[in-house]
């Protein structure tokens, strides 16, 4: 009879509004794009969660060994995403010893008002570590060296005049002179 209006002592899984094994397989994708993509955008309900389900698996990611990445493939079901996250993401994050994720909050989503916000891997943001206006300023461009068809012929039917122009103030100055 009172079994609905029990408090919610030690309840700590935020189910989402949905069932255990799509919530299971929601944030196995999840996961799977942070690892690869290195930041999402997502709800913030979603991004705490994804949070304690990703970063117990970039911890077992530091030990490279053929159980910690079957481990790892267990809870994600991506091959790409586990190669990735043993090659390039766990390479980075051997030092640190936690937090390897951080949500920064948007706003709300304008359809229907909900708390949005990016989840990124802390050691992946160039803009925030300082290396992003460096890989601008690297770029170089190059002017194009080969003039189209119908350019040579204009530049040549204006280049005339103003040559004559310069020709004839130029010729008053050198009677002068004289």
């Amino acid at each position: 009879m009172f079994e609905d209006l029990e408090m919610r002592h030690s309840r700590v899984i935020n189910h989402l509004g949905r069932t255990s094994s799509h919530r299971k397989s929601m944030l196995a994708n999840m996961a799977s794009s942070l690892i690869l993509h290195k930041r999402i955008t997502t709800t913030t309900a979603k991004a705490k969660a994804l949070k304690t389900f990703v970063e117990p698996l970039i911890t077992k990611s530091k030990e490279d060994s053929t159980h910690s990445r079957r481990v790892v493939f267990s809870y994600l079901k991506d091959k790409e995403a586990v190669s990735e996250l043993f090659r390039e993401v766990s390479v980075k994050i051997a030092e640190r010893p936690g937090g390897y994720t951080r949500i920064l909050k948007t706003g709300n989503r304008i359809g229907d008002n909900a708390d949005m916000c990016i989840l990124e891997l802390v050691d992946f943001n160039l803009a925030m570590l300082g290396g992003g206006e460096a890989a601008k300023t690297k770029s170089s461009r190059r002017r194009r060296t080969t003039k189209k068809k119908g350019e040579g012929e204009v530049a040549a039917k204006t280049e005339k005049p103003v040559k004559e122009a310069e020709g004839k103030a130029e010729a008053p100055a050198a009677e002068k002179e004289k």
